[in-house]
């Protein structure tokens, strides 16, 4: 969808290439993050791509047409844009700041009515409360989602965004990543996202293009960045905790354990007493008939009793999701000191286990910096 080839930029008044003959390919469909220290470029490369910034020498195509054949205005309205300032008009209301460019294009009334109470909804911002409100009356992380909103009004198939969660704090940014993941997973758009955050990049990026003084030093799936980092300045800016944050990419389903012993609701208590004491178990899992998770049984409350487990299960009152990251799930084991989480499907189904054990083997897994690949780690230090 997106094709650079030995792109370069370098500003007048200035020798030092502010971009520095960069090949890059995005395809269609893909999030690329453009990542790297500041002055690195990123910015100035992914604003090529919409002709904010000319090019001094190289081609950028998008899909197969190269932008230089294309009127800079025209290849603007059909290229979304969002930037960590946000940038909306604050003279318009959140429905007029939407609407912009639709207009430009002459989309009818009806259309845009549609359009702008589609992508609010999107966004989780109902139409009939925020259609009509100033940005001076929006919180910023409401901003935040209108600019993104604003970007897609005309459902455009390559979007640029510029640190757009960049000024929002911690806790609804990561909000805000995963609602666009998640929107992203229904539209497909091509994306070109700039940042300075490593975690950020490896959360939301399929492929990421690490930058160094305009060159482009390594470019590959955050897999490949964290496993196989192709120089010391790559192992150095993704950080020496390279097999943490691989947590980010794994999942729970990578590392549960399967099939987990349990027993019904329905089952007699001496039978679940007896599984229990040949299983040398201090606790069971409970399932309905359905096999959806009701809870767990421990060996004291139902020893010497009558009766069927289901009158003697506890509730689970924590569980993780198989396609949730292992880190999301290591940190809830951490702050509810936790040696054993349960995973259930959206449907409450139990899919598995994961426990201290497992999380220790992914963790342990590290990179050997002699043989190039990452293995796990043995006894007496022996990497197989």
């Amino acid at each position: 969808m997106i094709r650079l080839e030995k792109v370069t930029k370098i500003y007048p008044g200035t020798n030092v290439p502010a971009v520095n003959d960069v090949d890059m390919e995005v395809q269609e469909g893909e999030i690329c993050v453009l990542i790297g220290s500041s002055g690195c470029g990123k910015t100035t490369l992914m604003r090529m791509i919409n002709r904010l910034i000319p090019i001094t020498s190289g081609s950028i195509y998008i899909d197969g047409k190269n932008i230089l054949d294309i009127d800079p205005i025209e290849l603007r309205r059909h290229i979304g844009y969002a930037i960590q300032q946000i940038g909306l008009f604050p003279h318009m209301t959140v429905y007029d700041n939407i609407a912009t460019v639709p207009r430009l294009l002459k989309w009818d009334k009806r259309r845009i009515d549609e359009r702008v109470d589609e992508l609010l909804t999107m966004v989780q911002l109902d139409p009939t409360q925020f259609r009509h409100r100033y940005p001076r009356e929006l919180s910023g992380g409401q901003a935040q989602r209108i600019g993104v909103a604003r970007a897609m009004a005309t459902d455009p198939p390559v979007m640029l965004m510029d640190e757009p969660f960049g000024a929002i704090d911690p806790i609804n940014r990561e909000v805000l990543q995963d609602e666009f993941l998640k929107i992203q997973s229904q539209v497909k758009k091509t994306i070109v996202f700039v940042t300075h955050d490593i975690h950020e990049a490896i959360k939301m990026g399929d492929k990421i293009a690490l930058l160094d003084v305009g060159r482009l030093v390594q470019f590959g799936t955050p897999e490949e960045l964290l496993t196989n980092p192709k120089n010391q300045f790559v192992k150095d800016f993704v950080g020496a905790d390279r097999a943490l944050k691989r947590l980010d990419l794994l999942k729970v389903k990578d590392a549960m354990l399967e099939n987990p012993v349990h027993c019904h609701d329905t089952d007699d208590v001496g039978s679940v007493v007896r599984a229990m004491q040949e299983k040398k178990l201090n606790f069971l899992l409970v399932n309905d008939p359905q096999d959806r998770l009701k809870g767990y049984v421990t060996l004291r409350d139902i020893y010497d009793q009558s009766g069927k487990a289901g009158d003697f299960t506890k509730p689970m009152t924590l569980t993780v999701r198989p396609q949730q990251n292992l880190k999301d799930a290591l940190s809830k084991m951490l702050t509810f000191d936790l040696g054993i989480v349960v995973a259930v499907d959206d449907d409450g189904k139990l899919m598995g286990v994961l426990n201290t054990t497992t999380l220790a083997r992914v963790v342990g897994e590290t990179y050997d910096e002699h043989g190039g690949r990452w293995g796990k780690i043995m006894a007496g230090g022996k990497i197989l």
